[in-house]
This record gives C-alpha cells, structure tokens and sequence, in this order.
C-alpha cells in the first residue's frame, strides 16, 4: 500500500507544478497586456518587448494550459 502512495502523490505534485507554472506564465501575459492601455509609447514599446519574449519562452507542453488561464483572465493573446 505504501508502494502505491508514493507515485501517486508524486503524479499530483507533478500535476500541481505544471498548473502553478502555467497560471503563472498566464499572470504575466496578462501583466504585459496590461501596459497597452496605457497612453505612453515607451511603455507600449516595452509591453510588445516584453510580451513578445514572454510568448517565445512558454513551454509548447503548457500552452494549452496556459491558454485556459489567459481565457479565464480575459486576455486577448493566445498562444499558437
């Protein structure tokens, strides 16, 4: 019994990381989205910066979950 516990709880920490990961990749998209509504072209300019290397840097295994997070945010970028 106890040999079934341990890849059991170890598949759920796994599971946990991946969504704490991908709510956080979302946070910051969201984050950077952000900036665009604000009327000051160097901070435009720093959101498309930092936007663009956000996107770039999202593992291709979490997009999909980091695209949930960014529709439960109301965030206009997905993730292709």
């Amino acid at each position: 019994m106890i040999s079934r516990a341990k890849p059991v709880r170890r598949q759920l920490q796994q599971q946990l990381m991946q969504w704490q990961a991908a709510r956080t990749w979302a946070r910051l998209i969201r984050e950077a989205e952000c900036l665009w509504h604000v009327d000051v072209r160097a901070l435009h300019r720093l959101a498309a910066e930092e936007l663009g290397q956000l996107l770039q840097e999202v593992p291709p295994t979490l997009r999909p979950r980091v695209n949930r997070w960014l529709q439960g945010f109301g965030v206009v970028t997905r993730l292709g």
